[in-house]
């Protein structure tokens, strides 16, 4: 009798089922929160060097904050580095392709370095027209793609995020939300695929980054059990 009550007194423990789902949903949500501060983080201080060169131009009216920014544009950078972040992993583990070159921490900062510098590169350094500084960011992103990543699902997801984000952009210059210099590539400059290219790429390493470590916790988690 008195066995069978201590034993009613000891909560029930979960299953490693639930258990697993539990961590691993806790970890995507906490994977998200962070890539989604990296986002918001880059955003102001990428989109800070734009308008001191009078690259981008915003209405009077919407800019309002220290870093003379739109009040939108960082939530929505934030919000598609947390895809992005968060697609790549899971692209690889559908294509079977785990992603195994270069993971670690070292390589992924000096990814971020070199990405901030193409976006540097296309505020700062002065060409004759814009096809020799489009040409140059072009190698340079693919250049970024090779020495980082060099995975086909890489590539091809940066393709697409370059070609989904310029066509937003193109839509909301359009709609006078706010407007290039001297346009080239019908309602905005011809370089900026090749820096969504380049962002697209930066973010999926860094989410890749996070998804190893969340899977070698939950490894000697396991182990430990």
């Amino acid at each position: 009798m008195a066995e069978r009550e201590t034993a009613s007194s000891v909560p029930p423990k979960c299953g490693p089922y639930i258990s697993s789902v539990t961590s691993r949903s806790m970890n995507l949500v906490i994977r998200g929160v962070v890539l989604f501060l990296i986002g918001v983080f880059l955003a102001l201080v990428l989109n800070l060097l734009q308008i001191q060169r009078n690259v981008t131009l915003f209405p009077p009216d919407v800019i309002a904050s220290i870093f003379s920014s739109a009040w939108w544009v960082p939530p929505c950078c934030g919000t598609a580095s947390a895809v992005i972040g968060l697609l790549y992993p899971c692209i690889d583990r559908h294509l079977g392709e785990p992603h195994k070159f270069k993971r670690e921490w070292s390589s992924v900062m000096r990814c971020v370095a070199v990405f901030v510098g193409i976006n540097h590169a296309s505020a700062k350094v002065d060409f004759d027209n814009n096809i020799q500084l489009s040409l140059t960011l072009a190698a340079l992103s693919i250049g970024l793609w090779w020495t980082f990543d060099r995975s086909r699902s890489g590539f091809g997801l940066g393709v697409g995020i370059a070609f989904l984000a310029t066509l937003v952009t193109q839509l909301l210059v359009y709609n006078g939300v706010y407007q290039y210099t001297s346009p080239d590539f019908l309602y905005v400059r011809s370089w900026l695929p090749c820096i969504f290219f380049a962002g697209g790429i930066t973010m999926g390493n860094i989410g890749r980054q996070l998804a190893m470590y969340e899977c070698k916790v939950i490894a000697e988690k396991s182990h430990q059990e």
